[in-house]
């Protein structure tokens, strides 16, 4: 069973990183797709807030109906892979903002068929001892979700289409990984109903609802963070020398944001185990915090300090991601742990649709020196939260 299930966290991690390349694929092409679609400058950050408004939809919709608890979780998993790579390569045949953005909402619902699918399959596999699991597959998604910046590193000189191309195969790929090589688990996980009845009972726990808190201050900063860094990447090291190609800002957002970030959530979970999970998390915010502050001042300054600041902001922002559900889900009551978990997930990337569209319009205002300070929010009253959450661990 022991070696079965690090196996199986093998292709699990592998297929998510894969299925997850489909999430930022059409925002590291924006400025194509702005010009295809004849997109204003206020809808660009619509390309990637329609995908968490689709997983929000999807979610809801899973949970409600319990679909990986009727189905094979794995099945579902492959399906969702599968219809999510189709929809994101008819990207490719649209030209209207409407039909593509539409495109995106419908591929954020599948993208709900495989994150939080995927934490059921590994809950399964690892039903005792899966903190460090857990953050294998965080980091898969945050790789994976970063996989886009390293693939238009070879086809940023040729059509956009490519990027999409290759991101819909990858999906593919996750399908069929876990459809023919991921075995069934041989045990089989309690079912975790979500029920709007049961909400009241969330909302007037206060230990879960502080857990919740501190996630929702993490999610603020983390999807808008991860939306938007490429761009101030790119203005920064353009000014600082407007020969800087291409290829190197790409590979700057994936190391900041993928690689960084898939060493942070592992680094994370090895640490939660030691100081605890509350102590983590507020380690973590406080870090990205006072990154999210610093990164604007070497805006336009030397390329090695920015990208610095940005490697450490990439770590911090996403190491504390698995430690606000673990907690939930040890702190609910067991009749409605499904629920909770749920509701957080919906409530925190409900969030990133506001801060993502956020940004620009703050960057129009303050310029890109100031502009992150504003993420910044998010952890300093998630610390707040999580420092009153630390008496009931």
């Amino acid at each position: 069973m022991i070696q079965g299930s690090w196996r199986a966290l093998m292709w699990i991690g592998l297929s998510e990183l894969c299925a997850l390349s489909l999430w930022f694929s059409a925002s590291v092409i924006a400025p194509e797709l702005i010009e295809v679609w004849s997109l204003s400058s206020n809808s660009e950050a619509w390309l990637s807030a329609s995908v968490p408004i689709g997983f929000v939809i999807g979610a809801l919709f899973s949970s409600y109906f319990g679909v990986a608890d009727r189905f094979n979780p794995r099945k579902v998993f492959a399906t969702s892979a599968f219809l999510g790579a189709i929809l994101n390569a008819s990207l490719i045949l649209v030209d209207s903002a409407f039909f593509g953005v539409l495109l995106r909402i419908l591929t954020g619902i599948t993208l709900a068929g495989v994150y939080p699918v995927a934490v059921k399959i590994l809950s399964q596999w690892f039903p005792k001892n899966r903190g460090f699991a857990i953050g294998i597959l965080i980091a898969a998604l945050t790789l994976g979700s970063s996989l886009p910046h390293f693939v238009v590193i070879f086809f940023s000189s040729l059509n956009w289409k490519f990027v999409i191309i290759c991101s819909s195969v990858l999906a593919l790929l996750s399908a069929l990984v876990v459809t023919f090589i991921l075995e069934d688990t041989p045990v089989k996980s309690k079912r975790l109903p979500f029920s709007l009845k049961l909400i009241k009972k969330v909302v007037v726990n206060k230990p879960v609802m502080l857990a919740n808190y501190g996630y929702f201050g993490h999610m603020w900063e983390l999807y808008a963070m991860w939306t938007w860094l490429p761009a101030f990447l790119a203005a920064s090291f353009s000014t600082y020398s407007p020969a800087t190609p291409h290829w190197f800002i790409a590979l700057s957002s994936f190391i900041s944001i993928g690689i960084a970030g898939g060493i942070g959530c592992i680094a994370g979970g090895l640490i939660s185990d030691k100081i605890g999970r509350a102590n983590l998390t507020i380690m973590s915010m406080l870090i990205s915090a006072i990154c999210s502050i610093l990164i604007g001042f070497t805006f336009g300054q030397f390329i090695w300090l920015t990208l610095i600041i940005a490697i450490i902001w990439g770590m911090s922002v996403i190491s504390d991601s698995a430690q606000f559900s673990a907690a939930v889900s040890e702190i609910a009551e067991v009749d409605y742990v499904g629920t909770a978990l749920t509701f957080q997930m919906c409530i925190g990337f409900l969030l990133t649709i506001f801060s993502i569209n956020l940004i620009p319009i703050i960057q129009r205002i303050v310029g890109w020196e100031w502009v992150f300070s504003v993420l910044a929010i998010g952890p300093v009253l998630g610390i707040v939260f999580m420092i009153k959450y630390r008496r009931y661990e």
